[in-house]
């Protein structure tokens, strides 16, 4: 698939989306509507789904990345594990559920994990992959050149913006950003890019900045006590609330995807629609941010009726919490109001050193994050 910057200003084409026959297949299953990397639904790419019990579903890749990836959080998640570095590990991962198939397609394994998002209501997410290559010991030249040219600054920076959606209280939207507008960012713009993740449209959360560098600190005391394991094209998933004010019981879960958000139900015949446009909102972020991100990838915020939107996106192939009245919402200043996990290990090796590389992208993520606060 051709690499577009170009941005788009229509729905999804209906071959992409899940016609009746698929959902039933998918014995209840829905594709995950707020996935921000990776491959979406589509034809022939099934993406994450969404069990009905609230976990996420992610189809195992063919061998040898998917028989990798299960066997990593087979063994991280073993009940009889007893390494204390590897049980020290579990906390900055989603739980691992297991394996599950439909029953009409038995033989088409998805591993079951716990879906971080979940919990929130109005959930602002970002994907960072980490390290300073993301090709593993085992590939060929060529797939090693290809991945150095999309972004020949993995070595240097040691990670890259793989997508990203941020909720926009004052428009009732999110603005999107995907792979080409982080591929976008060099040294000079990383942080204002980055900073977009951050901010509202109205102001920039620093609270949310410091916890997010807290979880970060977290993760690597792991990888410098740690010599058994090297990771390659795994990512960073970062979370945080990105609701305003109070919300009902019925909408804490943004993806139950039979509730309907008070903007919307409010407005009986009269569908709402996001106010993003073109370039995502761009021009409500201060100059800083405006000059530290490209329209690269930026997608237009399109409202579901489920609440959440859908960004218009090309795949590659391969505030402070004001006073609740009712409803779960956390305070910016508190542990909760964040989550930071690794995420996808379709390249995880053994190893006997340190994982220098993956080490070099945390602390320059570290850096980048300090910056934005200090500026």
């Amino acid at each position: 698939m051709s690499e577009k910057s170009e941005e788009t200003n229509s729905l999804a084409p209906e071959r992409d989306r899940a016609p009746d026959g698929d959902e039933r297949r998918l014995n209840g299953c829905v594709p995950l509507s707020h996935q921000v990397a990776g491959h979406k639904y589509g034809i022939n790419k099934v993406g994450i789904l969404q069990h009905p019990d609230g976990t996420v579903l992610k189809q195992l890749q063919p061998p040898p990345r998917g028989t990798r990836e299960m066997h990593f959080y087979t063994q991280v998640f073993a009940r009889d594990c007893s390494d204390p570095q590897v049980l020290s590990l579990r906390p900055h991962l989603p739980v691992f559920y297991g394996t599950w198939a439909s029953s009409d397609s038995p033989n088409e394994l998805y591993l079951k994990l716990e879906d971080v998002t979940r919990r929130f209501s109005r959930p602002c997410i970002m994907d960072l992959k980490v390290g300073r290559r993301s090709y593993d010991p085992l590939a060929s030249p060529e797939k090693r050149q290809q991945q150095i040219r999309k972004y020949p600054l993995m070595e240097e920076i040691g990670f890259l913006l793989l997508g990203m959606r941020v909720y926009q209280p004052s428009r009732d939207c999110y603005v999107c950003h995907d792979q080409f507008f982080g591929r976008s960012l060099g040294k000079d713009t990383l942080a204002g890019g980055l900073a977009q993740f951050f901010h509202d449209g109205v102001k920039l959360h620093k609270q949310t900045i410091r916890l997010c560098i807290r979880k970060v600190q977290n993760i690597l005391r792991w990888f410098e006590s740690q010599k058994q394991l090297h990771f390659y094209a795994s990512s960073l998933l970062f979370v945080y609330e990105g609701a305003s004010g109070a919300h009902t019981e019925a909408e804490q879960n943004n993806n139950h995807h039979h509730h309907l958000p008070p903007q919307e139900s409010s407005h009986e015949g009269s569908p709402a629609k996001s106010s993003c446009r073109r370039g995502g909102c761009g021009g409500d972020l201060p100059d800083s941010l405006q000059n530290g991100g490209q329209t690269h990838g930026s997608a237009p915020c399109l409202r579901q009726s489920n609440g959440n939107v859908e960004c218009e996106e090309e795949e590659e192939e391969e505030e402070e919490g004001e006073e609740d009245s009712g409803g779960w919402l956390e305070e910016e200043g508190s542990e909760g109001h964040v989550e930071v996990r690794m995420i996808d290990f379709a390249h995880v090796f053994p190893s006997e050193s340190p994982d220098e590389g993956y080490m070099h992208g945390l602390k320059n993520l570290l850096s980048t994050l300090r910056k934005i606060i200090q500026d």
